[in-house]
């Protein structure tokens, strides 16, 4: 048989379109085999195969349509055919109807897979060993059980916490979305993640079902299932099982520690657990009320359990907490100090007694050196803590470390991303630099988490007053309703009285004082404090002169009564000044800045509050070098010369000529 001839031989064989029609259609199959596997959770070796299998289909797919006719009697073998035998022919219009229908299926398939592959996906950096544990749904048919489920959610990220080799989002983070969303790979994006637990508990009396599944969000497909049926106390060994399980699955190398950590037992006291659940619960939520409540319920977790260590770690947070806001007193500081001891005692090598310690000497002692010491020992030991790590931030940015503060509250945005809390004070810590293009970046960011969040669109609107921008920061809070003495309202009567429309401020002051109740004294004297000052500013000093002895003696009343607080002796060696005591100022003033001396972020606030005690002595002298150092020192708000030229308080040195060289904007 010639060339010529052959070739005829194989467009009469229809050898050519079955090659075209098998090329089309293994396309298609391989298209919707690259869908479907990774949905049913086919290893990665069957798509292999099939390809392998469909590809060696084609040479057996020619070779039959060379070795086979279909004849009207049916399907022969070639040599069974006579040459002049008819041999039915595809139809050219139903073939290629039959090829572009196929090819059209298979291209939109193809299409389908590259639009999936490459539409906004998971960052390719983000850790393959990343984990966000989902707020469990409460099933319990008593609503008040739903404690319940929030504590078993933090107990499991708690233990997830301490293995190194993970990525843990922290409750902060995960608490913004519902139990069991539709959208988990979006939530994945948003938190930088890669799998997702989700969880459903349901209690009656002792008997707790908790039901949890790993899901690798990139595909949403399951990894593993589990639910648990146990009596209360025995709940330790199903979280210490569902950690030991996820890091199995994410393949996280756990250290000898680590595992040891994550298998510890709390309480054998079910009464007790019950009640430090009831704490976790409360861990997060922000508040006076809600730190008296996790107080009560960690106090009643130890009294039934003494040696309850992770009880005795969260009380001892909790009653720094209370001791650093509202109850400064030494029953109080003896009460945070003896928390934090006794879960240092129980587990000594565990990170929440450090933890506990670290946040001890932080808001109790401001010993931030030693603060620094504790946090980082609970860091190695919880390395997935992000409250861990931005409480490390907090007492580096106290020691004066501003850069190394902010580089490590960037460290816990990856922990807990949806944290407004780091986001704000991120912004202020840009804001204490006067870097204030990046705090506002900072605040907007927070204000994405919190939209129309008061306090935080208060904290940006007074980056443009610090740069003397009037109109902006009126702009942002001149129309939002505060009261006093949010910090929004503040910055509302600074604008009135930087705009030197002193009857205003003077009647919302005055409003607002008239509406205050018993609880507010400190902010009732403070008041009484500002309206002398508005006074001055107009120079009406027969009606300041009352309004500063009032003041005078609220604020000693308090301080009698055992508050010791910054704001309130920043307030009063103002008021001593104002009315003359220059001993009183004297001494307030020493002890103000020798008790701050150690802390750099509030130092230079407390300089400021000096230099104005000192400038209305007359001894403007004396307040220039504490103003220099504030003006050139990040801290805390940091004075800026837009508030010198501002202020009227200012008007009496206005002239001299020091004083303008304060006010001359520095070049960076």
């Amino acid at each position: 048989m010639n060339s010529t001839n052959f070739f005829a031989e194989l467009k009469r064989r229809n050898v050519y379109k079955v090659a075209i029609a098998y090329a089309v259609i293994a396309w298609l199959l391989i298209q919707a085999g690259s869908i479907l596997f990774p949905t049913f959770e086919a290893p990665a070796w069957v798509m292999k195969v099939f390809v392998t299998v469909v590809a060696a289909g084609f040479p057996i797919a020619l070779v039959i349509a060379w070795a086979f006719e279909m004849t009207p009697q049916g399907m022969k073998r070639t040599e069974n055919v006579s040459p002049d035998e008819f041999i039915p022919q595809w139809s050219r219009r139903k073939f290629a109807t039959l090829i572009a229908s196929v090819a059209v299926v298979a291209g939109g398939l193809f299409i389908f897979q590259v639009w999936r592959t490459s539409r906004p996906s998971i960052a390719v950096n983000v850790p393959q060993k990343s984990i966000a544990v989902l707020p469990f749904e409460s099933l319990s048919e008593d609503k008040a059980n739903a404690y319940f489920a929030e504590g078993i959610q933090d107990e499991i990220l708690t233990r997830l916490a301490k293995i190194a080799d993970l990525k843990v989002i922290s409750r902060t983070s995960t608490q913004k979305y519902k139990s069991a969303p539709d959208n988990l790979r979006e939530i994945a994006q948003q938190l930088g993640v890669t799998s997702v637990l989700e969880g459903s508990v349901q209690k009656a009396a002792d008997q707790v079902r908790i039901s949890v599944q790993l899901v690798n969000a990139i595909n949403d497909s399951h990894i593993w299932a589990e639910t648990y049926d146990r009596k209360l106390i025995d709940v330790f060994q199903v979280e210490s099982d569902v950690a030991q399980k996820i890091a199995a699955s994410l393949e996280a190398k756990l250290t000898g520690r680590e595992k040891r950590d994550i298998a510890v037992v709390g309480t054998a006291n079910p009464e007790a657990y019950d009640a430090f659940l009831h704490a976790l619960a409360l861990k997060n939520k922000q508040g006076i009320d809600n730190v008296e409540k996790l107080v009560g319920f960690s106090r009643r977790a130890v009294e039934l359990d003494p040696n309850y260590a992770e009880a005795w770690a969260v009380l001892g947070i909790g009653e720094a907490l209370k001791y650093f806001f509202p109850d400064h007193s030494d029953a109080q500081l003896k009460r945070a100090r003896t928390a934090a001891e006794n879960a240092l005692r129980l587990a000594p090598g565990s990170a929440d007694g450090h933890n506990a310690m670290g946040q001890f000497y932080y808001y109790c002692l401001q010993d931030f050196d030693r603060a620094l010491a504790e946090l980082e020992i609970a860091h190695e030991r919880a390395p997935n803590d992000g409250n861990i790590l931005f409480a490390i931030a907090l007492v580096k940015r106290r020691q004066g470390k501003l850069d190394e503060a902010i580089e490590v509250q960037q460290q816990s945005t990856k922990l807990d991303p949806l944290n407004e809390d780091i986001w704000v004070n991120l912004g202020r810590s840009y804001r204490g630099a006067r870097r204030f293009d990046e705090a506002r970046a900072m605040f907007d960011r927070a204000l994405t988490i919190a939209p129309g969040d008061v306090l935080i669109t208060a904290q940006k609107a007074e980056t443009y007053l610090a740069e003397g921008n009037l109109n902006a920061t009126c702009e942002i809070i001149g129309n939002l309703k505060l009261s006093y003495p949010d910090r929004g309202y503040g910055i509302q009567i600074e604008v009135l009285t930087y705009r030197r429309q002193f009857d205003e401020a003077i009647a919302r002051v005055s409003s607002a004082l008239g509406s205050s109740d018993n609880a507010q004294r400190l902010f009732v004297a403070i008041g009484h404090a500002m309206l002398g000052d508005l006074h001055v500013a107009k120079s009406d000093h027969v009606k300041a002169q009352p309004l500063f002895v009032q003041a005078e003696q609220e604020l000693k009343s308090l301080r009698a009564g055992g508050d010791n607080g910054f704001l309130l002796a920043d307030t009063l060696v103002q008021v001593e000044a104002r009315l003359g005591h220059r001993d009183e100022v004297e001494t307030d003033a020493s002890s103000i800045l020798q008790r701050i001396k150690k802390d750099a972020w509030g130092f230079a606030r407390e300089e400021e509050a000096v230099a104005r005690a000192y400038t209305s002595l007359g001894d403007f002298d004396r307040a220039v070098p504490l103003l220099q150092h504030a003006l050139a020192t990040p801290s805390n708000e940091s004075l800026t010369p837009a508030f010198l030229r501002l202020d009227p308080f200012w008007d009496p040195v206005r002239k001299n000529s020091r004083f303008q060289e304060l006010i001359a904007e520095k070049s960076p």
